[in-house]
């Protein structure tokens, strides 16, 4: 991607006037020419995160063609975070990162989507995008070919009288299940330091996972993702079991 000096000036300016927080916008591009767009930063914590609105992203496609996603990383270097590159993938478009040091930018890297997926075991924690929702879709989609649906989701919705899990248990294809007859990919939701049922894992009778042979076996484990860790199997038992609200098998379920 070639990008003129003005635009990659304006690119800069921004992420200087933005600090201590992350600046975001787009490049866009009208009658071959492109520029840069800035947008609001809607993260709940700017200074380590970045979030575009879909109002934002309206209003940059009516200047236009987006053709990349800008931000910047104060203090950090350009490459991509894990979540970074999962969520380049969900946008299919590039990545221009700037790095910032000491309150002035050194330069940015220009990232393109590759297919990248985060692992099921070991991916870091961040919500939204690597959280315990995210690894029971992927477990879905990549296990047992099952789509599951998103949910646009704040961090800490369970504080702010929201029951996710509950409410969408239905229509995500989901139905309860015999707890004493729990089956490979059963869904276990949990109730975690909160006051509804907030934390999701995947029950792995014969503790497997077939997209990712070299992990020894832990039979009956569970998949999970627990705020703020990395992705693991733990064995379902003790606090698990009690933290248990919900236990669920989906309708496309090939251990139905």
């Amino acid at each position: 991607m070639k990008l003129s000096k003005d635009t990659l000036q304006a690119i800069y300016d921004d992420a200087r006037a933005r600090l201590p927080n992350e600046a975001c916008g787009f490049i866009v591009r009208k009658d071959r020419v492109s520029r840069y767009t800035p947008a609001p930063n809607t993260a709940q914590n700017p200074a380590e995160d970045f979030k575009i609105s879909a109002e934002a992203w309206a209003e940059a496609e009516d200047q236009g063609e987006i053709v990349a996603i800008v931000h910047s990383h104060p203090g950090q270097s350009a490459r991509l975070s894990h979540a970074d590159r999962v969520s380049m993938e969900g946008t299919g478009l590039p990545w221009l990162v700037v790095e910032v040091r000491q309150g002035e930018p050194v330069g940015h890297l220009i990232h393109e989507p590759a297919g990248y997926q985060a692992p099921l075991i070991g991916r870091p924690f961040r919500h939204g995008v690597l959280d315990c929702y995210t690894l029971v879709r992927d477990y879905y989609h990549r296990e047992l070919g099952i789509g599951l649906p998103n949910y646009e989701r704040d961090d800490g919705w369970w504080d702010k009288g929201q029951d996710l899990y509950r409410e969408n248990f239905e229509a995500a294809g989901f139905a309860p299940c015999d707890p004493a007859d729990l089956r490979q990919g059963d869904l276990i939701v949990m109730q975690v330091r909160s006051p509804v049922a907030n934390h999701a894992g995947v029950y792995l009778a014969d503790g497997k996972l077939k997209t990712e042979p070299d992990h020894h076996p832990v039979p009956g484990s569970i998949l999970h993702h627990l705020y703020g860790r990395d992705s693991k199997r733990d064995l379902f038992g003790g606090f698990f079991a009690e933290a248990a609200r919900f236990y669920m098998r989906h309708k496309d379920s090939p251990y139905g």
